[in-house]
């Protein structure tokens, strides 16, 4: 198994548990928003994941704190990537 898709497998379980615990509750709504526009969990996932990621680098890379009001906002943005 790569590398990539062994972060994504560790990205998507996060996700899940995120989904699962309804913490922060922003994750689930915008899966489940995602899905009523046609997009399938993977493509779901990978939305979400791609906001998730921004936050690991910047705590990892940068050793900044976790930043859940920007997580948040790019949930909401998605289908848009985020930027931010």
């Amino acid at each position: 198994m790569e590398t990539n898709e062994k972060l994504r497998e560790q990205i998507f379980e996060i996700i899940s548990n995120q989904i699962s615990t309804n913490s922060p509750p922003e994750t689930k709504t915008t899966y489940d928003r995602l899905r009523s526009q046609g997009f399938d969990d993977f493509q779901t996932k990978q939305m979400i994941g791609q906001c998730l990621a921004i936050e690991l680098f910047e705590v990892i890379k940068f050793r900044k704190p976790y930043n859940n009001e920007r997580y948040i906002k790019n949930l909401l943005q998605l289908p848009k990537e985020p930027f931010d």
